[in-house]
């Protein structure tokens, strides 16, 4: 069983309830989830969300569309992938962030095909992929060695970087992009963000809902000046925060090993 649990949060520091935003009156997230359940390999999609009250009309929203929804810790989302995940004991886990309303089921399947035919632990995308088609597929058994044995920060509130970070543990792929796109940015952080990504919306939803990265491509080829909206915002600005909490975790805990990491 393939299970994709797509994180969600209402209290983003950059844009707080981004992932209901409405884009043509629709919430990003619902969005995204819709977009998510055409692939082909995904047998379960589950929103992963907070106990925290202020998650509660993620949950409103998920019911409502027929989509299950997980409640569980805040702010260690390695704790509330692994719970949830336990629950349904999946083969393997697709991860997937609400802040990416264009990914596409298109490249999250090559990720899936690409790991199951390798036999990974974990697979990711290129870093030359724009930003916003994040996707990862973890295999649950490294999951759960994650879950048992990962402790810096970066390591709980961001999933993956334990796994990353022993690379010697674990078989590890990556789905290599066709040219180099990093400096475009499709997610959602900020305004501008959320700016630019209404305006695919808007320009490609209305005539094809099942729009591709290819008709993302073609539509900026004539749009060239739009990728200025939200240039020069820092990728995964987020990581990088934790990244710096881990020096202070290792010079706090005095340990080796973890200053070795970073």
């Amino acid at each position: 069983m393939i299970l994709a649990i797509l994180q969600a949060r209402m209290s983003s520091s950059r844009l707080p309830q981004k992932v209901l935003k409405p884009i043509l009156g629709k919430p990003m997230l619902l969005h995204e989830v819709e977009r998510l359940r055409r692939s082909k390999f995904i047998d379960k999609l589950i929103i992963a969300t907070s106990t925290d009250a202020s998650d509660d009309p993620i949950a409103a929203l998920g019911k409502e569309n027929n989509v299950e929804v997980f409640h569980g810790n805040l702010e260690d989302v390695l704790d509330r992938y692994y719970c949830c995940a336990a629950r349904y004991s999946p083969d393997h886990v697709v991860r997937v962030t609400g802040d990416c309303p264009v990914i596409d089921w298109r490249i999250v399947d090559r990720a899936v095909k690409q790991h199951l035919h390798d036999e990974n632990d974990y697979t990711s995308l290129s870093p030359q992929y724009p930003d916003g088609l994040d996707t990862e597929v973890i295999r649950f058994a490294a999951l759960k060695e994650a879950w048992e044995n990962a402790v810096l920060p970066s390591e709980r509130e961001h999933v993956t970087p334990y796994i990353r970070n022993n690379a010697d543990k674990f078989r590890i792929g990556r789905v290599p992009a066709d040219a180099d796109r990093s400096a475009m940015r499709w997610t959602v952080d900020e305004l501008r963000d959320f700016t630019f990504i209404s305006k695919i919306y808007e320009e490609l939803y209305p005539q094809n809902a099942d729009f591709s990265t290819e008709d993302i491509l073609s539509l900026l080829a004539q749009h060239a000046d739009w990728l200025q909206i939200n240039a020069g915002i820092v990728r995964n600005e987020g990581l990088l925060k934790s990244l710096a909490e881990d020096k202070a975790f290792a010079v706090e805990n005095n340990d080796e090993q973890y200053a070795k990491i970073i």
